[in-house]
């Protein structure tokens, strides 16, 4: 059985909000999720090589960078060898802005160049999750969970 960690980083809560749907839709298929908020728990991108599967949320401040609270794990992961870890992102996102969702897009490719297989695509949700983005939320865990069978 595959260790699974969740990380996210959330300012208004709507992160969090998807965090907790990906947490409750894994945790149906028997996997045991550890879930962190960056910003409030004791997580370092090293506790990452204990975990098989990485799944990592964000907000994106203003127009597409990285919160301030996840900058340090962001830099820290450069320093981490995350071959072989299995890792898709998500995070809530602001269409007010031209650079949709680029901090998602920032760390998918720290972890990339990180040696991590990053599976599916980035899904971005666009601020408050509704009753659409909640079911599309549910079928990106329920899709991460066969990724996990598939490169396990």
């Amino acid at each position: 059985m595959p260790k699974v960690i969740l990380l996210f980083c959330s300012m208004s809560g709507n992160t969090e909000e998807i965090a907790e749907i990906m947490e409750e839709t894994i945790s149906k298929h028997g996997l045991d999720v550890l879930k962190f908020q960056i910003d409030i728990d004791d997580v370092s991108a090293a506790d990452l090589l204990d975990y098989d599967a990485i799944l990592f949320g964000t907000y994106t401040w203003g127009d597409g960078d990285i919160p301030y609270e996840a900058e340090d794990f962001y830099d820290d992961m450069a320093d981490v060898d995350l071959t072989d870890k299995v890792v898709a992102l998500f995070g809530s996102c602001d269409s007010m802005y031209p650079n949709y969702g680029g901090a998602i897009d920032s760390f998918a490719e720290r972890f990339k160049e990180r040696g991590a297989m990053t599976v599916l695509y980035n899904l971005k949700v666009e601020l408050t999750p509704e009753q659409n983005d909640i079911k599309r939320c549910q079928s990106f865990a329920e899709e991460f969970v066969k990724e996990l069978t598939v490169n396990a």
